[in-house]
């Protein structure tokens, strides 16, 4: 690569998108930059999934314990402030190990703000100049914040993760992955929930029936929602929140926490001086994860496209980027099914083609009632379904699933998605059992 430049290859952002990429490509010789304002590791170590699977652990306890409690001595309960603390204790150690995981490859790690000088220039913190041959921006996303008086009350998912003490009465704007989950997780820390929906379906982009389940169940727990809220104004009062919404009504919170959404994390980076194309959408590139300025690149959740704003697609195509600027391959980006999963209590989690899409396509979708499936009869699990779309050759072509390991199931069937297995193929996989994942593959 040139070398009139400081770096080779400089990515703007140390999450999944830059980290599982940069180390190897530095090991190859390359030279690698890595700019972060932040934590290193981005979102997903520091303050996403990670910290929100942690939280999430004790509700799955909880859960089975409450379902098996004629066999247990004793019912356990949440501690709030000694799980945040154990959260803590999980995440602290990340940003070091990434740290360590970058430089023992050869990349070298700026701290601070870039913004864009021109396409091979950026300048840090207003006073330092880099140049690099390749740019690629992997900055993900930020929360949404809602533009009406007194947004500076609510909170975000950042600010949930690490409350100290649980407020008895809280308030989720939004009902998509974060709403519904911290939804889940606070209800079942014993919180009062109230959960404003924007329209009148939460979870949009999973499997209606199964996500109207999930809804039912988080009500019959003590959670409210209100459909098509239409949130006006949050004010603060002597001792409470106050919430205007739909017609003239009033509701009062301890905490309002703000899940509307998230958003391209672009501020400050200048893409207008350099003429990078994007929207609210976030940054479009074409089938090389190239923008329309030919050395400038872009990965992870900051781009402009419909596929799962999730970790793994962030990894994949760090991944990706590191074979193309080391030169062991040319070719464009291939993607794999990408699955999805909510952690809610059940969780949804879904692969490949979706069921509506299969419904109007005419295919073959099989519903399974894993309820009453003895393995899932172990824990007694109430809530347990899934649906199998096959194609008209037999080929499992996509699955969605509801039940306490969803996620599980759905993972043990990706290689038949992705590689087209057919039955006989799938026949002679033999998995260990009893476990989820061979109930998964005996029911495909």
């Amino acid at each position: 690569m040139a070398t009139q430049y400081d770096y080779d290859v400089l990515y703007i952002g140390a999450g999944h998108a830059t980290f599982d990429g940069a180390a190897p490509l530095a090991k190859t010789g390359v030279r690698v930059g890595v700019i972060e304002s932040g934590l290193i590791g981005g979102t997903c170590p520091n303050r996403g999934c990670n910290a929100k699977i942690t939280l999430d652990e004790p509700v799955k306890l909880t859960r089975e314990a409450a379902r098996l409690n004629d066999l247990l001595s004793s019912a356990p309960t949440i501690n709030w402030t000694a799980n945040v603390a154990h959260k803590q204790e999980i995440i602290d150690p990340l940003p070091a190990g990434l740290t360590a995981r970058l430089e023992d490859g050869g990349a070298k790690i700026i701290h601070g703000h870039a913004t864009f000088k021109d396409n091979h220039t950026v300048i840090v913190d207003d006073d330092q100049t880099i140049t690099a041959e390749k740019i690629v921006i992997a900055t993900g996303l930020k929360p949404h914040r809602l533009d009406i008086p007194g947004t500076e009350l609510a909170h975000d998912s950042s600010d949930f993760m690490n409350l100290k003490q649980l407020p008895q009465n809280l308030v989720i704007i939004g009902a998509g992955y974060i709403g519904m989950e911290f939804a889940t997780i606070a209800n079942a820390a014993g919180a009062n929930v109230t959960v404003m929906l924007h329209g009148d379906q939460a979870l949009r982009d999973f499997y209606q029936p199964y996500v109207e389940q999930v809804v039912a169940d988080l009500t019959e727990r003590g959670v409210k929602f209100i459909k098509n809220a239409n949130v006006q104004a949050f004010e603060q009062q002597p001792v409470q929140l106050q919430m205007r919404y739909g017609d003239n009504q009033q509701l009062t919170a301890d905490w309002i926490l703000d899940a509307t959404g998230r958003i391209p994390n672009l501020d400050g980076l200048g893409l207008d001086q350099v003429g990078v194309k994007y929207d609210r959408h976030g940054v479009y590139v074409n089938d090389y994860l190239q923008t329309n300025i030919d050395n400038i690149y872009a990965a992870g959740d900051v781009l402009a496209n419909d596929l799962p704003k999730v970790t793994p697609a962030a990894y994949f195509e760090s991944k990706y980027l590191m074979r193309l600027f080391s030169g062991q391959t040319t070719d464009p980006i291939d993607y794999p099914v990408i699955p999805s999963v909510v952690f809610t209590s059940p969780r949804i989690a879904q692969a490949g083609m979706k069921i509506p899409d299969a419904e109007k396509a005419g295919l073959d979708v099989a519903e399974n009632d894993l309820a009453n499936y003895w393995y899932y009869q172990v824990s007694r699990e109430p809530i347990a379904a899934s649906k199998q779309v096959h194609d008209k050759d037999g080929h499992l072509v996509g699955v969605t699933e509801i039940s306490d390991q969803a996620e599980n199931a759905v993972n043990a069937l990706l290689p038949a998605i992705e590689y087209q297995l057919d039955r006989d193929q799938v026949d002679r996989l033999i998995g260990i059992f009893p476990t989820i994942g061979y109930a998964a593959w005996h029911r495909a």
